[in-house]
């Protein structure tokens, strides 16, 4: 699923090659990828306009576009990309198919130049969606200040992987990036966010911020160190000791079983 890094990649995708181009047509005909809006609704508020900027919020992104009228929200779900022209950002996953002859193209934009913005999505879970509401997210990962990584997290009992992955919280954690931070930090992940010192929050706040700067730049969560171990009998690649799996927050958790132990 595209966490952070991989909408990063997206949202760079069309910050490097689609502002300042005049749509003048748009596919907007899921009716399921583009809910609550009809058929074009979505249309009808881009055609004749430009996209100016290229916004993320964790794993939320949205396009501020010329003139008054509603941002365009782009949600990648478990399985999308962006694409405009032969550039493409998201999922990992290579394509098989350019935008234009795809039938899993779920929304499009095309440029007055000829070219065009497309919503790749083989699993049909995307969303795209006029003034996405952000509001309910935390601070973004990768900007979150220290003292309030240290308030946000420090502060809850929960345990600290399913902190970790409250996007109220923290956005744009998701599943690897949250284990390949761990194993990185040697924390356990069920132990309680709130008994960590400050030192070892701040600790965990650079850590986080470097994993996910290194899977933006390899390519995605997946180029992670711990990420290819993290199968059944594999091993720490760091010590050689077995790895554990659990649920923690709801999600399967693997860790080392020598340096991330966590006894109550």
């Amino acid at each position: 699923m595209p966490e952070l890094p991989e909408v990063e990649r997206a949202r760079s995708v069309i910050a490097d090659h689609a502002l300042d181009r005049e749509i003048v047509a748009v596919d907007d005909s899921d009716t399921w990828v583009c809910r609550p809006h009809a058929p074009g609704e979505i249309a009808a508020a881009l055609v004749g306009r430009t996209i100016e900027r290229a916004c993320r919020r964790g794993k939320s992104m949205w396009c501020e576009l010329s003139g008054d009228g509603p941002v365009l929200g782009l949600h990648l779900g478990m399985s999308g990309r962006i694409i405009v022209d032969e550039f493409s950002g998201g999922d990992p996953q290579p394509r098989s198919m350019g935008p234009a002859d795809s039938p899993w193209t779920r929304f499009s934009v095309r440029f007055a130049d000829g070219g065009e913005l497309a919503l790749f999505d083989k699993r049909r879970l995307g969303r795209v969606v006029l003034d996405p509401n952000i509001d309910r997210l935390g601070p973004d990962a990768m900007e979150i200040s220290r003292d309030e990584f240290r308030r946000r997290i420090g502060r809850s009992h929960a345990p600290l992987k399913a902190r970790l992955l409250d996007q109220h919280a923290i956005a744009g954690v998701g599943n690897l990036l949250a284990d390949q931070t761990l194993w990185l930090a040697r924390q356990a992940p069920a132990r309680p966010a709130s008994d960590l010192a400050d030192a070892e929050l701040d600790e965990l706040r650079r850590v986080l911020r470097r994993a996910t700067r290194s899977a933006i730049e390899l390519g995605g969560v997946h180029t992670g160190s711990f990420i290819t171990h993290r199968t059944p009998g594999g091993v720490c690649p760091r010590c050689q000791a077995p790895l554990g799996r659990a649920t923690v927050g709801g999600r399967t958790t693997w860790f080392c079983t020598a340096e991330q132990a966590y006894a109550p």
